[in-house]
């Protein structure tokens, strides 16, 4: 017998007031008057359980929004890009006014059985974030790895724009070699400008100081009077936009057709930089700045460069002095070389990358028509 039931027919059969059957339950006797009112005008169906949901909720996202998160979701998803609620949230503010906030997005999702809750991970907002305040101020570069057709690896080298997020290098490569690395980088450069500093881990394509010698992008970022900076060991965090970068890619790669050579790799990989650059809409983490104007985080990455002054454009101008003491020659602090030899038969010798409109170097055996062994301290200046 229900519980309801046995106090009503206690207090009609027996004459057990109200207010000593609410005490004795622990409830209060206004409970025990709504289910006797219920009692005499319906009978027993008036004591069934009622539903408790209100007859109308004002905050509640209307059908058309919840039916076209669940509609972008599929589409984002399949055509393999982020589709996460910020990502939705972004698209559904490019097409109305008022658009539901992020965690009502979520919300839906979840009802929906496309997202599960992971309360175990560690919250967003525990790390500590970082970005540029201009565009060109920071370059982060990093390499990742996927498969062509047959199975075999392939190497792809990206590089951001540590501010705008832009993507202003993505090139495949069977096996990177640090000219590799400096002959994308130079070409970014060409492109997009030049930035004042680059992010890097520490791989051995992209630094050779643990080696006691200089790598090919060491010695042109350095002649070039840029700093190099590289993440702690083993903490793949400090290169986070970049690293999350190369899961965005990879969700696109995975989607599409195996690419059967590196030009079909290439060509997906420009197709999904076109798309990120123009038309994606990677969300930018709260600053002072961003949270008085949410505005900035509606513009994919090419509107965030262009709409902003680069660095460089105010006045900041890359001094290649900087890298060079009043000889011309660089300095070893920049190279990381080791002690400094006057002569060409310095101990400590470099294989280095060298454009010649940048350098003049004495005359010595050449071994391949881009390289030349030369003491690290003796690069000299053009007069």
């Amino acid at each position: 017998m229900d519980k309801g039931l046995f106090l009503i027919e206690r207090h009609l059969k027996e004459g057990t007031p109200i207010a000593e059957l609410a005490a004795a339950i622990g409830m209060h006797r206004s409970w025990l008057y709504k289910l006797l009112a219920r009692y005499e005008a319906e009978g027993e169906p008036g004591l069934v359980p009622r539903s408790r949901r209100p007859h109308r909720s004002p905050a509640r996202i209307s059908d058309l929004f919840e039916v076209e998160t669940v509609r972008l979701r599929k589409s984002l998803a399949d055509a393999g890009w982020d589709a996460g609620p910020e990502t939705i949230h972004d698209h559904l503010a490019q097409r109305h006014r008022q658009v539901p906030s992020v965690s009502t997005i979520w919300r839906v999702l979840r009802a929906r059985g496309f997202v599960t809750p992971q309360p175990h991970k560690r919250p967003r907002s525990s790390y500590v974030r970082f970005a540029a305040e201009l565009p060109n101020e920071c370059w982060q570069m990093d390499t990742t790895h996927v498969h062509l057709a047959d199975g075999s690896d392939v190497e792809i080298l990206n590089v951001i724009d540590d501010h705008s997020r832009l993507c202003v290098g993505a090139r495949a490569r069977s096996v990177y070699t640090a000219t590799d690395v400096a002959a994308v980088f130079s070409h970014s450069i060409d492109r997009f400008g030049t930035p004042a500093a680059v992010l890097s881990d520490n791989g051995a394509i992209f630094t050779a100081a643990y080696r006691f010698g200089v790598g090919a992008l060491e010695a042109e970022l350095a002649a070039s009077g840029i700093d190099f900076k590289h993440s702690r060991p083993y903490h793949p965090q400090t290169c986070g936009k970049v690293e999350r970068f190369h899961q965005t890619m990879k969700k696109y790669l995975h989607r599409q057709r195996p690419p059967k050579s590196l030009g079909a790799l290439q060509a997906q990989i420009d197709r999904f930089v076109e798309y990120y650059n123009t038309v994606a809409l990677p969300r930018v983490p709260s600053t002072s700045d961003s949270r008085k104007s949410s505005s900035c985080e509606l513009e994919g990455p090419a509107t965030r460069f262009r709409g902003q002054t680069r660095r460089g454009d105010e006045g900041h101008q890359t001094d290649r002095r900087r890298a060079s003491d009043r000889h011309g020659h660089l300095r070893r602090r920049d190279i990381r070389g080791g002690k400094h030899d006057r002569g060409f038969d310095c101990p400590m010798r470099f294989r280095v990358r060298v454009h010649v409109e940048e350098f003049r170097l004495p005359e010595l055996p050449v071994g391949r028509e881009h390289k030349r062994i030369v003491c690290g301290q003796c690069l000299q200046r053009p007069k």
